[in-house]
């Protein structure tokens, strides 16, 4: 990916690794997508989850930890990520795309939807035939110009 430095602010659809990271405190991955979450947060990039994600994040965090935990989680994520609707188009589209996984597909097109400037992922290669960018945490904030400490 090219080094290039994103002048206005981003949207960006944040994959469920990426938020998984976060919330359940995975390394080596927590630092880089704990400062993109951070970035959503803080205005500095319009970070969207896609609607079926809600309910895979409900799922998992559900199944790590309890149900009620779940919630809270999502509801705090919530109040800075919007969500990128999923419906009957964006499944059409997705089926269109050459993705060997339907949910990557369901994830690009979301993104694609809802006018998202990049899909923020671990996996970008399973991304790579999308009509967006699909970049990794570290590529994200690099495009934001917002340096990662070492």
């Amino acid at each position: 990916m090219t080094a290039t430095v994103v002048a206005h602010r981003p949207r960006a659809l944040i994959d469920v690794n990426v938020v998984l990271d976060v919330l359940q405190r995975r390394e080596p991955h927590f630092y880089d997508s704990a400062c993109v979450m951070g970035a959503a947060e803080t205005g500095r990039c319009r970070g969207l989850v896609a609607a079926h994600s809600v309910t895979t994040l409900f799922y998992l965090l559900a199944r790590h930890d309890s149900p009620g935990a779940a919630r809270v989680h999502l509801t705090s994520l919530l109040q800075y990520l919007d969500v990128a609707p999923v419906d009957g188009g964006v499944v059409q589209r997705s089926l269109a795309l050459p993705y060997a996984d339907l949910e990557d597909a369901v994830q690009m097109m979301a993104a694609a939807s809802s006018g998202a400037d990049f899909v923020v992922t671990r996996n970008t290669g399973d991304f790579a035939a999308g009509p967006l960018p699909a970049v990794n945490p570290a590529e994200f904030m690099a495009l934001l110009d917002w340096p990662l400490e070492d």
